[in-house]
């Protein structure tokens, strides 16, 4: 899974709002961390063009990625981001080492399936709400998902799926779930669209039995 992405990165010694400005601008490059493990954090820098491409595979938010910092690889996870509220910029990036072994939060993204054929949109004429769009879990790097999907086959309109329905890969533990039951958030429901009277599943109803009579 490491060599799915590869990351070429540079020891960055000057800090501060102002040096990083200064990268962002003149060099175009984005300033970032790297922490964890056993090893002291290192600060450093990164293509801004080549971090934004990566970005565009949503498998990067996921996955193992191997930073090569000064020729030298690290197998580390992309942790949080800081994006410019205006321009198409990334200001900075966090990257949280792997330790093999260890179990580490991430955020995987949810992949929803069966959502045009579902009972409630279907059958009852309802719209797919997503309430989520992915989900905290703790894993070992090895059990580590690339998403996880949600199978809304059979909801119905008005009902929802919480995090406790998903069928989670072997390895996989709920961040949320394992907070107790009252975390058990929903996920995804089936809804009403706006100007949908609540009897009109009824009346269709009634209206076929009176047909069939």
């Amino acid at each position: 899974m490491s060599d799915a992405f590869t990351i070429i990165a540079e020891k960055r010694d000057l800090e501060g709002k102002g040096a990083s400005r200064r990268l962002r601008r003149l060099a175009g490059k984005v300033p970032g961390i790297v922490y964890g493990g056993k090893t002291a954090p290192a600060n450093v820098q990164l293509v801004h063009k080549d971090l934004v491409k990566s970005l565009e595979n949503e498998a990067f938010y996921s996955h193992i990625i191997s930073l090569v910092i000064d020729g030298k690889a690290e197998d580390v996870i992309l942790k949080d981001l800081q994006r410019h509220p205006s321009k198409p910029q990334i200001l900075h990036a966090d990257f949280q080492r792997v330790v093999r072994g260890q179990k580490m939060h991430v955020r995987v993204p949810l992949h929803f399936v069966n959502e045009a054929t579902a009972k409630g949109v279907k059958q009852g004429g309802g719209i797919v709400s997503h309430l989520m769009t992915d989900l905290e879990i703790n894993v070992l790097p090895k059990d580590l998902p690339e998403f996880i999907e949600v199978d809304v086959a059979n909801l119905g309109l008005g009902e929802s799926l919480h995090i406790s329905d998903l069928k989670l890969p072997k390895g996989v533990e709920s961040i949320e779930l394992s907070h107790g039951a009252e975390h058990d958030q929903p996920v995804v429901s089936i809804i009403k669209p706006r100007g949908m009277a609540a009897d009109d599943t009824s009346t269709d109803e009634a209206e076929g039995e009176a047909s069939a009579e």
